[in-house]
């Protein structure tokens, strides 16, 4: 077993059958598996048995949706001998045997076989599609090579155009669906589609037109003998059709037993989705090697939706699509076939084992309305969905910071990204307004000694850089309010000075102090009142000096709130942290701040002196400094009046990115979160900072974003410009997000009361 197809969920005891939780079918994923296994060659019966074996461990693992190679059932190196009448029947026989037995089997399974002809004339090089008892669909291989060591069109009939064809299966006949498309009613989005080896090699592969017809889960079985840099186009390949397509793709190479007479197998598995490998089996293997992972069909679903253009391109090619269809349905879960194709003295159905379905949010009530639709349709009275199995944590990569990747080669490169965007985007409004040359426009930035107004700061400086500017054009200053703490004061002023900033410091209380009283706050009187009016004069004050200093020296003020806080409505609107001339930050949440100053120390793009500050920084927690603290008091902390960033990217990223509801995400969240010693954490984090959340904070917090995200749009739709960084998105009006200030947040809140759990 792969490393991918380990659990990465929370270590804790499974939950009851009956959980909101339990099963990672009721949150929009399918559990697939590309398997690869030891063949006997020319040994049908051996090879059903061994398929047998393969899929009860999968049935137990809950898989919907098995794969095997290429001509897994009789093996593809067999030349010549694939025209044999005694292997062919023993094919045939070997399908049988699966059939038979996969009435007890959970996962649609998809193996290979040579089939012949109805008139026995051809032989096909087939996939067949099997489930409980049923065959769902045989889709014979469209593009069949004749080059390098590849000769299979002396053996086999091309399926391109069989779709009128039918193949002999044990006396009966069952068409071909070169075009076909299964559909699984009880798992929402799932849309099966099947094609064999060099089908994904020619330009236009059967997949890309199947997925704009439909499919979002796209197999491929495969023969494919190794060579030197092949498993790579393999990869290459199958995730450029995941991307372009939007859909999964789970291939499954042929492998050990195979013929070495003139080639070399390496039984390569893997699984893309929507271009992100999701897993992946060693290659060479002895024994049977699978790739388990749980595909999002929801994500699927979503990116389709979002990106027009997909439907665009199926508009333009509405013709060519005609010819796929529906091949067949089929229930994962049960009941597999019709009320009415049971005797009604038959003892096969028992009313009493088909239990109601337990309605988890709107899943379940989605499948169970398409079920009733389909009924309706076709006028057969079908028995109530059955549930999905309690199915363990989920199986896939999910980053507790999906902002922040967990690979460092890749966290290094997004940070090269990142920081290279901000200063490339303060550089070019520096040039439009005469920032290009000495004694031009300058920046002018508030410094508290905090992680945004640091990195900001350090965006200026880069653009300084790159412009031919002495860094002592940049006007840094630090105000000081009722809360400043010496620490975060030295930090700023030792951050401007080591980069070689103009710094000054300006003291804002005697300001704040006569503008509270003038407006009769009790603070003005001396009375300790520390309300929101007592912090927002503050904030508001340093930005309306902000912004008079860039008048008076000729700049520009450069803003240093980020998306995080864009999302929460963290921010004094109007003349405050809301507000700036340019943005560098505002495309960039809390969770990766602190890594592009840790990649900026790495790099070595400022001096040791720099670097040292810029450690200090990072070693301070995130507080606004508003609120003065009494002795023996713990100080104002953000995370402790908003929530935790961390989920708050987490929750940001699902609703703003893949567009989820809270149920989802809560369910995503509590995977990510639930087990802190389960799965990944970003380099350089440090592990006294790694923490779990519990089912009840997760849903307290979700509860918090949703409320303060909903009530502050107003403000985000006001944003000053500033670049969008992330693929996650971006909060602007203008690039990203359009939303109407007053929409309400009433049908996201009932969600999380409904469908997400405290327990």
């Amino acid at each position: 077993m792969s490393a991918a197809t380990q659990p990465t969920g929370p270590s804790a005891a499974a939950d009851p059958v009956d959980h909101p939780h339990a099963s990672v079918y009721d949150h929009g994923f399918v559990r697939v598996a590309a398997v690869t296994l030891p063949v006997a060659l020319a040994d049908p019966a051996t090879n059903a048995e061994r398929h047998l074996e393969v899929l009860r461990d999968l049935h137990d693992q809950q898989v919907g949706i098995a794969v095997f190679p290429e001509l897994s059932l009789t093996g593809y190196s067999l030349d010549d001998l694939v025209m044999q009448e005694p292997l062919l029947d023993a094919a045939e026989l070997a399908v049988l045997t699966v059939l038979e037995a996969s009435e007890d089997l959970m996962p649609i399974i998809v193996l290979g076989a040579p089939l012949r002809a109805k008139d026995r004339s051809r032989v096909f090089n087939c996939a067949v599609v099997i489930h409980r008892g049923q065959i769902l669909g045989v889709t014979p291989k469209q593009n069949l090579p004749t080059y390098r060591e590849f000769y299979e069109r002396r053996w086999f009939a091309p399926g391109d155009d069989a779709c009128n064809e039918q193949v002999r299966l044990g006396g009966q006949f069952a068409p071909l669906a070169p075009h076909g498309i299964i559909t699984v009613e009880d798992v929402p989005g799932l849309k099966l589609f099947v094609e064999i080896c060099e089908d994904m090699w020619v330009p236009i592969p059967p997949s890309a037109e199947a997925a704009l017809a439909g499919a979002t889960v796209i197999v491929n079985l495969s023969g494919s003998p190794i060579t030197i840099g092949r498993a790579e186009d393999r990869k290459l390949l199958a995730r450029s059709a995941s991307a372009r397509t939007q859909s999964a793709y789970v291939y499954a190479a042929a492998g050990e037993g195979e013929s070495t007479t003139d080639l070399a197998w390496d039984g390569q598995t893997f699984v893309y989705e929507c271009g992100d490998l999701l897993g992946e089996s060693e290659r060479f293997p002895q024994g049977v090697r699978h790739t388990i992972v749980d595909v999002d069909l929801d994500r699927i679903a979503a990116e389709r939706r979002r990106q027009n253009t997909f439907d665009d391109n199926r508009r333009t090619h509405a013709d060519a699509l005609e010819k796929y269809q529906t091949w067949n349905e089929t229930n994962l879960f049960g009941p597999w076939a019709p009320a009415d194709l049971w005797d009604d003295e038959s003892d096969d159905v028992d009313d009493d084992e088909v239990p109601a379905p337990i309605l988890l949010g709107g899943r379940r009530r989605a499948a169970q309305a398409q079920h009733d639709a389909r009924s309706a349709e076709t006028g057969a009275e079908l028995l109530e969905l059955r549930n999905p199995p309690a199915t363990g944590p989920l199986r896939r990569p999910h980053d507790r910071f999906p902002f922040v990747p967990d690979d460092p080669a890749l966290l290094a490169l997004d940070c090269y990204e990142a920081y290279n965007i901000q200063v490339a985007g303060l550089v070019r409004r520096l040039q439009q307004i005469g920032g290009d040359k000495p004694g031009g426009a300058r920046p002018v930035i508030g410094v508290s000694g905090g992680l945004d107004s640091t990195h900001a700061l350090i965006v200026c400086a880069r653009a300084m850089d790159r412009l031919g500017r002495d860094r002592s054009e940049i006007l840094a200053y630090t105000m000081p309010g009722f809360a400043t703490t010496e620490h975060t004061r030295s930090n700023a002023e030792l951050l401007s000075r080591a980069i070689g900033a103009t710094f000054e410091t300006i003291d804002i209380r005697p300001a704040s102090t006569q503008m509270l009283k003038d407006m009769g706050h009790p603070f003005g009187a001396g009375e300790p009142v520390y309300d929101v009016t007592f912090e927002n004069v503050q904030a508001g004050m340093r930005y309306d000096y902000l912004f008079r200093l860039a008048n008076h020296h000729g700049g520009i003020v450069v803003g240093t709130g980020d998306l995080s806080e864009l999302a929460l409505g963290w921010c004094t609107y109007g003349v405050g942290d809301h507000m700036s001339h340019y943005g560098v930050n505002a495309g960039v949440p809390k969770t990766l701040i602190q890594h592009l100053i840790r990649w900026v120390i790495s790099e070595g793009i400022f001096d040791a002196a720099t670097a040292e500050v810029l450690r200090a920084v990072l070693d301070t927690e995130i507080s606004p400094e508003l609120i003065p603290t009494a002795p023996g008091q713990k100080a104002q902390s953000t995370e402790d009046s908003i929530g935790p960033y961390a989920l708050h990217d987490f929750t940001l990223y699902h609703m703003l990115r893949r567009g989820y509801g809270p149920g989802k995400i809560a369910y995503l969240a509590h995977q990510a979160w639930g087990d802190q010693a389960a799965g990944e954490w970003p380099s350089g984090y440090a592990k006294a900072d790694h923490r779990e959340y519990s089912r009840a904070e997760i849903k307290h917090w979700l509860t918090v974003f949703t409320k303060r995200f909903f009530s502050n749009q107003f403000k985000r739709s006001a944003l000053p410009n500033a670049p969008k960084v992330l693929a996650g998105g971006s909060l602007s009006p203008r690039g990203d997000w359009r939303m109407p200030s007053d929409a309400a947040s009433a049908a996201w809140l009932a969600e999380i009361e409904r469908d997400v759990p405290e327990e």
